[in-house]
């Protein structure tokens, strides 16, 4: 067996977005076993693994795979277990749970869930996912990381106040990824109702820590629902 593979703390979070294999022929089905996939995600679970399914919306995936676990080893096996039942992951994130350097007053109980969050929240079943990140610009003033700590730290205060107006309505799920994928942050809303997720986003965007120095990347949109509804929905004849 492969030794574990785990951050100091925190988890791995790993986001799949995944389409389903073609079919052999016109007349056949998509190729994918759902049974292999509510199987491997069962198993996933089982070992301690914290497994999201989501039907997605748009051309850009079909469903997504979000899972949060200890060991990098074991959210690999749940890649390839879906993979081997017929997905084609399409587009995928890698990050790790962490707590910020600008949260060192944060109460423990927050810390706690930042480091270490239960999913999917209960009652917030619109799903959005995108990556960020700090802009290093050549225009004077507009360099995130030539600013001074402490100026940084205010302009978080204030981005942090901002989200929380949204408290009750939006669970916000930010993880690292500098030096591990493209971006340096992926960012995962949960909403009750999917304007939540809208409006959440457009106000945030006044706040000067996006206005003057956030980057964004694609967004991508779906519905959370247990593993067997989600196949349901995007498997033909499911």
């Amino acid at each position: 067996m492969t030794e574990p593979l785990a951050p100091t703390v925190g988890l791995g979070v790993l986001h799949l977005f995944c389409k389903l294999a073609d079919a052999p022929s016109p007349d056949a089905g998509p190729r994918c076993d759902t049974e292999v996939v509510v199987q491997a995600v069962k198993d996933a679970q089982g070992d301690g693994v914290q497994v999201v399914t989501v039907a997605m919306l748009g051309h850009k995936a079909d469903l997504c795979v979000m899972a949060l676990g200890p060991d990098l080893w074991r959210l690999r096996r749940l890649q390839s277990d879906l993979q081997a039942a017929g997905l084609v992951v399409v587009d995928s994130y890698v990050s790790l749970t962490e707590l910020s350097e600008y949260a060192a007053g944060v109460p423990d109980e927050m810390k706690q869930l930042r480091l270490y969050p239960q999913l999917p929240p209960e009652g917030k079943t619109a799903f959005c996912f995108y990556p960020m990140s700090k802009r290093r610009g050549d225009v004077e003033g507009s360099n995130w990381f030539s600013l001074p700590f402490d100026e940084r730290k205010e302009l978080m205060y204030g981005h942090g106040a901002a989200g929380r107006k949204f408290a009750g309505r939006i669970v916000q799920v930010i993880t690292g990824s500098t030096g591990i994928d493209d971006w340096e942050w992926g960012v995962t809303l949960f909403g009750v109702h999917p304007d939540d997720l809208k409006e959440c986003v457009y106000t945030m965007r006044f706040d000067e820590g996006s206005a003057r120095f956030a980057e964004f990347g694609p967004f991508l949109t779906g519905m959370v629902a247990p593993v067997e509804e989600v196949l349901a929905q995007v498997v033909p004849g499911a």
